[in-house]
């Protein structure tokens, strides 16, 4: 693989790496708003973080080849299923290396995965929010020099002008609902 060919990879696996370190500061606020000593909120914004910035640019990296598509959740929500319970456990673990020289594992590995998997579906919901603000602003930028990145940018672009569409014409029929006198059937009881 040739560094211009990395390069590119990098840039589609941006938004979503940065997705992740946001993630990791806001573990890192929320520690220090506990009331945890600073040490410990940084070791918990980095051991949280880290994993979510990898993960996060591998969720970039599978929309570039294709694997997942843009704007389906399914696919984000399975991924993070996977991916997030994965990500809090090496939180579990670096955090006790970090702060005690050893790694911790929680007792119940299993129960604790089962319930990060849970937690994962409101984490891929705001990742794919995230994602789906951020990505096409910066793959606009960066389009014209990398392939894949001006691929992504046309879906979106498409799935745009469609949106815009399907509401246009749902504000036409309303107006020409309103023109030819059939009663409206959204109008307030107290209206007349």
């Amino acid at each position: 693989m040739t560094g211009q060919q990395l390069r590119h990879l990098g840039q589609l696996a941006l938004p979503g790496a940065t997705i992740g370190a946001i993630a990791g500061l806001a573990a890192f606020g929320l520690a220090l708003v506990a009331g945890q000593p600073v040490d410990w909120a940084l070791a918990t914004g980095l051991a949280l973080g880290l994993p979510l910035v990898l993960l996060g640019g591998g969720f970039g990296l599978l929309l570039a080849v294709g694997t997942i598509s843009p704007g389906v959740f399914a696919p984000t929500a399975l991924y993070w299923l996977v991916g997030f319970p994965l990500a809090r456990l090496a939180h579990e673990v670096l955090v006790g290396l970090l702060l005690a020289g050893r790694p911790a594992v929680p007792p119940d590995v299993l129960g604790f995965l089962a319930y990060q998997a849970i937690v994962s579906l409101g984490f891929a919901i705001g990742f794919s929010w995230l994602h789906e603000r951020v990505a096409p602003g910066w793959l606009r930028r960066i389009r014209h020099g990398n392939p894949r990145a001006e691929r992504l940018y046309l879906f979106y672009l498409r799935h745009a002008e469609a949106q815009w569409e399907a509401k246009e014409s749902r504000r036409r029929a309303r107006a020409a609902a309103r023109g030819t006198g059939r009663p409206n059937l959204f109008r307030s009881k107290g209206a007349s």
